[in-house]
């Protein structure tokens, strides 16, 4: 799936390299939207925030995502059920506009098709933009992001391989099945909606198994 900025469903950094705080965050590219973003519904209590939409080639908004619970941070020293994990809780819901293979706006082209496999793509990696293995050195975490994120493609590219199962959650209240998998990191799902969407979501410290996910009523919500 091309898109102009990253396709990394994570939270855009200021020019220190860290995380911008929810509160400077805009809802204007999600305002331009020709298409409703989903959230975990009403059930989920806790803090809600914004991150960031991507575009396709053609400029027009095609995905983005909004987090729920604790801000994660990209940690180096994570490790599955240590301390840090259990402070930080939190699940990522990505909305991706289900578009069919489509001539770009100024006809010079062929803009991809959006599938839920853009969603599990889009969800893994954005999984993997807040974690990397404690042991590796930091100079070396690009090359080990490029080859992650190779791996989440090839996963996403086969929702029906044995690395998925299936998992019924309430999408609008109407139950949905959803590709799931966990990993060391976290766990990841993707499925499509009756509002012409596919969601995709990423969490760790939040079990998946209890989520359910509805339209957003007030994306400025989001902003805090």
């Amino acid at each position: 799936m091309e898109t102009t900025s990253s396709a990394v469903a994570q939270a855009p950094a200021a020019e220190d390299g860290q995380p911008v705080p929810s509160a400077r965050r805009t809802v204007d590219g999600y305002l331009r939207a020709p298409f409703p973003w989903y959230g975990l519904d009403e059930a989920f209590t806790g803090p809600r925030w914004l991150m960031q939409v991507g575009h396709s080639a053609d400029g027009a908004v095609e995905h983005g995502s909004v987090g729920h619970g604790d801000e994660p941070s990209v940690r180096s020293e994570f490790a599955a059920g240590g301390d840090q994990d259990a402070k930080e809780k939190f699940a990522v819901v990505v909305t991706v506009a289900a578009n069919p293979v489509r001539r770009s706006a100024d006809g010079t082209g062929v803009l991809e098709a959006t599938s839920v496999s853009s969603a599990a793509w889009l969800a893994g990696v954005g999984l993997l933009s807040f974690t990397w293995p404690g042991h590796m050195d930091h100079s070396l975490r690009d090359d080990w992001l490029e080859q992650q994120t190779e791996t989440a493609w090839v996963l996403a590219d086969d929702l029906e391989g044995e690395d998925w199962s299936m998992l019924s959650l309430p999408v609008d209240g109407v139950p949905t099945p959803f590709h799931y998998r966990e990993s060391e990191y976290g766990w990841v799902l993707a499925g499509s909606t009756q509002a012409g969407v596919h969601v995709g979501a990423y969490g760790r410290g939040m079990s998946a198994y209890g989520l359910g996910f509805a339209v957003v009523k007030d994306i400025a919500a989001y902003q805090g």
